[in-house]
């Protein structure tokens, strides 16, 4: 079943449109959703899973040193646990090619990490994905621009600015989205560490839903360290 989206026209003041009725900001869940995204290695993929992660992410754009590839066999995230939602990240991806893949591999969401369009969001949603809609933050950021993909993802993610889509392994000033009052969850993402893990557990911002945790936890690309895992998961899940 789709979730259900909010109509257009009554988002207008949520990306600061002038005129318009101000909108109520999404509700903060009782704890962090933890994704674990750049899984490649098989090992580390078994004991990541062990521990309970709510996502974990896939990449499928080639010129990461995370590509998937023929690495991991489909068989393998096929018969992860249901409770887990599996997420392909694509950059710039065509959309037969990206259903191509979520069938091969079983994946029941997917991550946009280029300049997708809301067009584009739409077709992913439409065929059943769950949709994630990354967006990159530099010094500023205005929310304007993500109010045409609203109606069509499922959350958005807020990625630090760099010379690659994503996985530049440094944080951005999260004080920014301290203004968000979209109705779309995010993700936070971006050089998280296990030192950022009580300021973390303590972060109260608008929308956040969840922390994406990849390059700061690896022995190398591709590679998760499950005890750091562990580790922020404990930190970030209170008992």
């Amino acid at each position: 079943m789709k979730t259900p989206r909010p109509n257009l026209s009554d988002l207008a003041a949520a990306a600061g449109v002038p005129g318009a009725e101000a909108t109520a900001a999404p509700a903060t869940p009782s704890r962090l959703l933890i994704k674990v995204c750049g899984m490649r290695d098989a090992a580390a993929l078994t004991e990541v899973t062990a521990l309970g992660p709510d996502f974990l992410g896939f990449i499928f754009a080639p010129k990461s040193p995370r590509f998937v590839g023929d690495v991991l066999a489909p068989e393998l995230l096929q018969a992860l646990p249901p409770t887990i939602w599996k997420v392909g990240v694509f950059v710039n991806e065509t959309t037969e090619n990206i259903l191509a893949t979520a069938q091969r591999f079983g994946l029941a969401a997917v991550q946009l990490h280029g300049q997708e369009t809301p067009a584009q969001c739409e077709e992913l949603n439409e065929a059943g994905l769950m949709v994630m809609k990354a967006f990159s933050v530099g010094e500023k950021i205005g929310f304007a621009p993500l109010l045409p993909y609203v109606p069509y993802c499922d959350y958005f993610l807020f990625d630090t600015k760099g010379a690659a889509p994503g996985g530049n392994g440094t944080t951005f000033n999260w004080n920014l989205l301290q203004s968000y009052n979209l109705p779309v969850p995010y993700f936070l993402a971006g050089g998280l560490g296990l030192e950022h893990a009580a300021e973390l557990a303590n972060l109260r911002l608008p929308g956040l839903a969840g922390v994406d945790l990849n390059s700061g936890f690896e022995t190398a690309p591709g590679v998760k360290d499950a005890k750091r895992v562990g580790q922020m998961l404990q930190a970030l899940r209170p008992l």
